[in-house]
């Protein structure tokens, strides 16, 4: 089985290459950066990824969002993230994608390497590993209803974005035009506080905001 391991730190990704290599597995790439990373999955095609959330240069999310990115160019890309934070919103978005082949452990609650090693095949088989810490923290309920301003419709539109409808989907469903649909979602952007810089990801964080709804 082959591996890409993004991870900036060289004694923790020596130490995985070694136990890896020992475990049968072929550590093909490992990569410091989120751009050696995206470089090493296209090049390798790996079978599996493991890639901790912060990476140089800012150490805050590059790791994480890389993943996405690398899910998005090879679709179902199974992918385990292994760090010590938690990242609510990308972790969120790379859950929730639909495709399974994802993990996510914190890499001081990783208490065996029998266990590690178990994830990673499972990952690896199309299955979903999460740390229960990380499944606490998405599922986390604020004490309001993020949904509260919207009207009605909006409501009814955001529901159907949530069943995974895109805008023609929710035009036919719910008998309106395109261009309604397009303003609906507008509007539910703008009330959940959504901005255009994060317009990859609205539709996404639009239906967290919905599922989390107390």
């Amino acid at each position: 089985m082959r591996v890409v391991i993004a991870e900036d730190n060289v004694l923790l990704a020596s130490g995985l290459e070694l136990l890896l290599t020992a475990k049968g597995f072929e550590v093909v790439a490992i990569a410091a950066d989120a751009p050696a990373f995206l470089v090493a999955v296209e090049e390798h095609r790996p079978d599996v990824a493991i890639v901790d959330v912060r990476l140089p240069p800012d150490f805050r999310d590059e790791g994480v969002r890389a993943a996405i990115r690398a899910r998005r160019r090879r679709p179902g890309l199974p992918v385990l993230v292994l760090s010590q934070y938690v990242e609510r919103q990308y972790a969120g978005e790379l859950v929730s994608d639909g495709r399974g082949g994802v993990g996510y452990l914190l890499k001081d609650r990783v208490g065996r390497v029998s266990e590690f090693v178990d994830a990673l095949r499972r990952v690896a088989a199309g299955g979903t590993v999460m740390d229960p810490e990380v499944i606490g923290q998405l599922l986390t309920r604020p004490a309001h209803d993020p949904t509260a301003a919207l009207t009605p419709r909006e409501r009814e539109v955001l529901a159907l974005m949530a069943e995974g409808l895109d805008n023609a989907g929710i035009a036919a469903r719910l008998v309106i035009t395109d261009n309604a649909v397009h303003k609906h979602v507008g509007n539910i952007f703008t009330k959940l506080g959504l901005s255009p810089a994060d317009s990859g990801h609205r539709r996404v964080l639009a239906v967290l905001s919905y599922l989390s709804r107390p």
